[in-house]
């Protein structure tokens, strides 16, 4: 299994809009993405992080991954406008 959490930070004020567009992208990439394992979007809480989603992420493998880093920029073409610079991505892989 490979983990990927990425942080995006949304530009002041939008965030309920790229909540919405979120909403649309979740379900098409859960639907569409056989290898995806988890694809779970988060807000996070605290005043200094009042602008950032955080993804987690799980992919059965790499090519997984891989798809579903093709599919990106289609699938979020509607939120990267709400994106305020690009995305903190962190890949992992589980311990046990």
């Amino acid at each position: 299994m490979v983990t990927l959490i990425a942080t995006l930070t949304i530009k002041e004020g939008k965030m309920e809009e790229a909540i919405q567009i979120i909403k649309e992208i979740v379900p098409k990439v859960r639907n569409t993405e056989s290898g995806c394992k988890a694809y779970i979007p988060h807000t996070v809480k605290g005043r200094k992080n009042k602008n950032k989603v955080l993804f987690y992420e799980k992919y059965e493998d790499k090519a997984a991954l891989d798809l579903h880093s093709a599919n990106l920029p289609k699938n979020f073409e509607k939120l990267f406008p709400f994106l305020e610079g690009g995305m903190d991505l962190k890949t992992c892989e589980e311990i046990i």
